[in-house]
């Protein structure tokens, strides 16, 4: 196996394990563990946070101490966390991994995580708070729509990709704007077109449903789970804090939004519990979109009972070289 795993990382190939929320990719990712030295690389916008365990559906602490998992709990729910750290930190993670002679595995469906990734995207500046202070009082005073407008008049290509009510995109792409001086497309354009000496060789695995309503069954199902288990106790703590809010990004996490209403007295608690469900099958519907735009994905059946084992065999096909 020791040479099998040799050739892998001088190819550079890295496993990515994608899917819809509830398809079943961190279960099929730990039962991969049982049979190869892998380490997993967390890409959930969500796991990200501190504190946000059940609601985010984060690895068991088992699962976690017998395989090491690396971007969860890495940041605290009052801050944030872009795309562009995403993408610096995980290519410093597959060097990591690669030179210990380990197996990288890639794990999750935050998607623009992904086609960032993918597109070799690292250049981006970090996050300013000073200026997204600025933009956020511009919008309290304009309004979004009007930093909407103003981002499609600088940079249309990126304003039409994303939605006229998406806070934090709009918001993310002007910062870029200011602190660079050049537009969004433009940066990821030059980004593009740079060597290819430090890129890696993604393979896409997606765990996809050929029955919408069983992926729906499984979403009532695991919420209704996670409630059982203490979400909304887990969000009482963080409500409490009164340092948060739901115009940050960690409580625009589905589930969280809605059950802080409950918490806020905006809702009843079971009319939350319906709305956080319905969001999340709103989730999957927008995930499935992006992967349909994955041109080269391999796509395997979650709906069917053996969804683990043929990801297993075609990963196994793919470490030992014969993909």
């Amino acid at each position: 196996m020791r040479g099998q795993i040799i050739i892998y990382t001088k190819h550079r190939q890295v496993i990515s394990l994608v899917g819809p929320t509830a398809s079943g990719k961190s279960l099929a990712a730990m039962e991969v563990s049982k049979e190869w030295p892998i380490e997993i690389i967390n890409m959930d916008s969500a796991t990200i946070y501190k504190g946000m365990d059940i609601g985010t559906a984060k690895p068991s602490i088992e699962d976690q101490l017998s395989t090491k998992h690396y971007l969860l709990d890495i940041i605290d729910p009052s801050e944030s966390y872009s795309v562009a750290s995403f993408c610096s930190d995980t290519k410093s993670l597959l060097k990591k991994i690669l030179n210990n002679n380990k197996i990288p595995i890639i794990v999750g469906g935050t998607m623009m995580y992904y086609k960032m990734l993918k597109e070799n995207i690292n250049i981006l500046p970090p996050s300013n708070k000073i200026l997204r202070n600025i933009i956020n009082e511009k919008a309290l005073n304009k309004g979004w729509l009007y930093l909407y407008d103003y981002l499609n008049k600088i940079d249309p290509y990126t304003a039409n990709r994303i939605s006229k009510n998406d806070k934090q995109r709009i918001q993310r792409a002007l910062e870029v704007f200011f602190i660079t001086g050049k537009t969004l497309s433009s940066l990821i354009s030059e980004e593009k077109n740079e060597s290819n000496d430090e890129k890696f060789q993604f393979v896409t695995i997606s765990l996809e449903p050929s029955e919408r309503s069983l992926l729906h069954k499984r979403i009532n199902d695991r919420f209704n789970c996670m409630i059982d288990r203490g979400f909304l106790e887990e969000i009482r703590n963080l409500y409490e804090r009164h340092d948060l809010n739901t115009n940050m990004p960690s409580m625009r996490c589905v589930g969280y939004r809605q059950l802080w209403e409950y918490l806020d007295g905006k809702s009843l608690l079971e009319e939350a519990i319906n709305k956080s469900i319905i969001a999340t099958r709103q989730l999957a519907k927008k995930q499935m979109t992006w992967l349909r735009a994955e041109p080269s994905r391999y796509i395997i059946d979650c709906a069917n009972k053996d969804f683990i084992d043929k990801t297993k065999c075609h990963i196994n096909m793919i470490l030992n070289n014969k993909y």
